[in-house]
């Protein structure tokens, strides 16, 4: 008798059924990735959208999860770098996560998403304002709960043009996918208006330390005004080195300043800055209680992007639920067709993924604090 047999049998018989757990408990469970700068420079943008993921999909499975089961975080860091980017959509791929929240930054948003697209993961940004991510058509399964760059450009141009009466306007960027898209569109908004010109139009190199060389540039313009594109290193090092020049006109920028870390760069030379910002909905209930869930958990306040994060969390939850299954088609026709009550009011997306009815408004820096300027 060979009692090598028996023992093969029961062996097979363990990993086949060790694998069928294996494969049970994968089914068992919702894998919610998230995508974002969680460290080095950008770490700021990111972190609190992983943030507001790990708060939701904790309150979610308090209450049974998502269809019966388990939502598990699963944590990427891009750095915001294109590069880095790919690897994580790589990793999102093989984790075979069921949806992504990120990615933060436009140009690595723009890396990861052949992946994503190509694998029908359906990817909902907090902060990738890039208008080509929606508009070409390419990324039928991204979506955002953030309003595209044409928009907060031209609230920024209507405050240049209509408030701050500015008729000669600098306009400055980091080269980058983000900053030189919105610089773009407020150019473009700037020569259709005819109510100002754009006497410089140029790109600086990120990372510098001296930017006297643009500052110098934009002063010899005779410009009343600077608009700029890029993100709040290279602001507060501008806003600093305008001030120690002379150089006193408004400088207005995008959401990407709209932190207290170029509050704190900059000092008290950041007092008067203006930035975009999604509109305030801090009167609404479900604002103030995800509000109070940051503070009850991270005792902090909210940093960037959290609540359009958190938004995004509870637009895929109720998706999922909606469509009773996480087959990525038939939760994407709900996120299209269904509203979710979150933070940021009732939301919705159009065919191409845009957030519908969402917005920015201005800010301006008062007393080392940003606060909403209204209209005229």
């Amino acid at each position: 008798m060979n009692i090598k047999t028996p023992i093969k049998v029961l062996s097979a018989f363990i990993l086949g059924s060790t694998l069928l757990s294996s494969v049970a408990k994968a089914e068992d469970v919702i894998k919610i990735g998230v995508a974002t700068s969680q460290s080095g420079d950008f770490a700021q943008y990111g972190l609190p959208s992983l943030e507001a993921a790990k708060i939701v999909a904790d309150e979610l499975n308090a209450k049974g999860g998502i269809l019966g089961k388990k939502v598990v975080i699963i944590p990427g860091d891009d750095q915001c770098k294109p590069e880095l980017a790919t690897n994580v959509a790589t990793k999102m791929a093989s984790e075979k996560v069921n949806a992504v929240i990120g990615h933060i930054c436009s140009g690595a948003t723009k890396a990861a998403l052949p992946i994503y697209t190509k694998e029908k993961i359906i990817v909902i940004s907090s902060a990738a304002t890039s208008v080509d991510l929606t508009q070409s058509g390419e990324y039928p399964y991204f979506l955002r709960t953030i309003p595209p760059d044409d928009l907060q450009s031209k609230i920024a141009v209507d405050l240049v043009e209509n408030q701050l009466k500015a008729k000669k306007i600098a306009i400055i960027h980091d080269k980058g996918d983000y900053g030189k898209n919105y610089v773009k569109f407020a150019k473009d908004f700037i020569e259709a208006d005819k109510k100002a010109s754009v006497v410089l139009f140029e790109g600086i190199t990120p990372g510098q330390v001296d930017y006297s060389a643009i500052i110098k540039k934009v002063k010899n313009s005779g410009a009343d005004a600077l608009i700029f594109g890029g993100y709040h290193p290279e602001a507060s090092k501008i806003v600093m080195q305008m001030k120690s020049k002379g150089l006193d006109i408004p400088f207005i920028s995008s959401e990407s300043i709209r932190t207290e870390t170029f509050i704190k760069l900059a000092g008290k030379n950041s007092e008067g800055v203006y930035a975009a910002g999604t509109i305030d909905n801090s009167n609404l209930e479900l604002y103030k209680k995800a509000d109070a869930d940051m503070k009850r958990v991270y005792n902090k306040q909210p940093g960037n992007f959290y609540f359009e994060a958190y938004a995004a969390m509870l637009a895929l939850a109720n998706a999922f639920e909606t469509a009773g299954t996480t087959d990525p088609d038939k939760v994407l026709e709900v996120l299209r067709t269904k509203k979710t009550a979150t933070p940021l009011g009732e939301i919705i997306f159009d065919q191409k993924g845009d957030l519908v009815g969402g917005g920015f408004q201005m800010y301006q820096v008062k007393n080392a604090k940003y606060v909403p300027i209204s209209s005229k």
